[in-house]
């Protein structure tokens, strides 16, 4: 394919692509060892993995802060590694530091940002005062950003990120760190961004619930490589049916209930807990009521019955073969991660 000019797109039909990407450290593992991936327009795309498995630095990349190794990307059509300039002028990103100044307040920081993005004069003001109050900071807008909490400073991060109107957005764990009423109100923004103004959102996330809550398409990294993508309804439902939990009031009906579940379910030895509870998963066309029967006509009493739809947290168990809570624990690696890209 001939380089295409800057004005006409390639890619018309993706926001974001990239194919056989590749960012292999000098003397580290591979970061990301030859993803490809689409995201359409207007989409919010939740792309969830472990620390350490490739997430920042596929962003990092994305968004021409860190150089491909191999592979090709385009994000608005532009060539990421060598259209770099008009990818950062489609794109806005509030990446895992908030590149904030202290001694500056949020309507100082805005004043700044609107100046370097070629706002006109007469509407920066206007426009710095609108993007401070979608993010809820208006109450705070004149203090330092010094002074700010975490979850502060990541919606200045992300307003900032909103002055040029960007059609693309690279979120990169916008919620970590975050109490729940801060995160919560980052959802409702970036779900309107998606909903009302149209932008695609790439968004790098820890939190399963964050990807099932706001994501179109789910992508799951492992150690650099996608091990599934689809949207969090299509995933779950390759998991299966629900899983019903059984625990006997009787430690001694232990092995009886196993039986029933057996006749009844799935039933996978690996997945049981280890405290008394019993678990499967119920077959096509087996629903709690026969289970219920089958334990009533073998005399056995329960004190807990629980029924679990598949959760995101299963299919990344199932994709990967751990839970991803705990899984974030090797830090070295994170940091690893990050190294090529402090400026």
């Amino acid at each position: 394919m001939s380089e295409s000019s800057p004005t006409t797109s390639t890619t018309s039909d993706a926001s974001i692509r990239a194919e056989g990407l590749v960012k292999q450290f000098k003397d580290g593992p591979r970061a990301v060892d030859g993803i490809d991936l689409e995201v359409a327009p207007g989409e919010i795309y939740g792309f969830l993995g472990p620390n350490g498995a490739g997430k920042s630095t596929t962003v990092l990349m994305l968004t021409t802060l860190l150089p491909i190794t191999d592979g090709r990307a385009s994000v608005g059509g532009f060539d990421v590694a060598t259209q770099g300039s008009h990818v950062r002028a489609t794109i806005g990103a509030a990446l895992q530091e908030a590149a904030l100044d202290p001694n500056l307040t949020a309507v100082e920081h805005m004043r700044l940002q609107t100046a370097l993005q070629g706002i006109a004069k007469a509407d920066r003001k206007r426009l710095g005062d609108d993007l401070i109050e979608r993010v809820g900071l208006s109450d705070a807008a004149d203090r330092k950003a010094g002074t700010y909490s975490g979850g502060m400073r990541r919606r200045l991060d992300l307003a900032l990120s909103l002055v040029h109107r960007p059609r693309i957005l690279f979120l990169d764990e916008p919620t970590t760190g975050l109490d729940p009423q801060s995160r919560t109100a980052l959802w409702e923004e970036v779900a309107r961004l998606a909903r009302e103004d149209g932008t695609t959102i790439f968004l790098t996330t820890q939190y399963l619930e964050e990807a099932d809550q706001l994501a179109d398409r789910v992508g799951i990294i492992d150690g650099g490589k996608i091990v599934a993508e689809g949207t969090p309804a299509a995933l779950k439902s390759e998991i299966g049916l629900p899983a019903v939990e059984i625990l006997p009031a009787d430690p001694g009906d232990h092995e009886r209930v196993i039986d029933v579940l057996r006749a009844n379910c799935s039933y996978d030895e690996s997945q049981q807990t280890g405290n008394g509870t019993v678990s499967g998963r119920l077959r096509e066309g087996t629903g709690l009521t026969e289970i219920v029967r089958a334990l009533d006509a073998a005399g056995l009493k329960v004190a807990n019955l629980a029924v679990h739809a598949p959760t995101l947290d299963d299919v990344f168990l199932a994709k990967t073969g751990r839970k991803l809570e705990g899984a974030g624990d090797d830090e070295e690696q994170d940091e690893h991660d990050h190294d090529g890209h402090h400026h």
